[in-house]
């Protein structure tokens, strides 16, 4: 039993430190062996645990992912779903801006995305998808559209948003706002 938790700390203690050195230094410029010492680890220990940096990488977008709590909370709450998905979008937002090498990652999978979000972990996909039909039983989301279809628009609509900003470093949180309001809205004209 000591050595799962043995396992898990230096998991963590890896994972960590990764986060630490691709801060400062990017992804692309970050290497096990300087993540190894930061974690005060061998090298052995964290290809032991990782099989590769993108998968360092990967299972600290995923522990991001799974920060979701707070809104869940939220939307158990009931609170209006479109205030919720703002702060969810303005939220990952300045993750990105934190995190732009991984941001980049997240941002750009090298899988092509799937209608239904993964089962087996929380993802960002799903946390979209469960507060649009939040939405739609509150009645201020479409209720004649598939909520993991629409979860797909509006995050394909926001990624290319954040990768833009990413490589401007330009980022107005008031952008986001305005993309689900377009998003929701729609892009055919309307009538006031």
């Amino acid at each position: 039993m000591s050595s799962v938790k043995r396992t898990d700390r230096s998991r963590g203690l890896i994972l960590d430190a990764a986060d630490t050195v691709f801060r400062e230094k990017g992804f692309a410029a970050a290497g096990v062996e300087e993540i190894a010492a930061r974690a005060g680890l061998t090298r052995k220990t964290v290809y032991n645990l990782f099989g590769s940096k993108e998968e360092i990488a990967h299972h600290l977008i995923a522990r991001a992912e799974a920060l979701d709590q707070g809104y869940r909370a939220r939307m158990a709450a009931n609170e209006n779903a479109l205030r919720v998905l703002e702060t969810i979008l303005l939220d990952s937002a300045k993750w990105c801006l934190a995190n732009p090498s991984l941001a980049r990652l997240a941002l750009a999978p090298a899988e092509r995305p799937r209608l239904e979000p993964p089962a087996d972990r929380p993802s960002f996909q799903g946390l979209v998808r469960d507060v649009l039909l939040l939405g739609q039983r509150q009645a201020v989301i479409r209720g004649d559209e598939d909520a993991n279809f629409m979860s797909l628009v509006l995050l394909g609509v926001y990624g290319q948003a954040m990768l833009t900003a990413l490589a401007g470093g330009r980022f107005d949180p008031h952008d986001v706002l305005r993309l689900i309001r377009v998003v929701v809205e729609g892009i055919g004209h309307q009538t006031t």
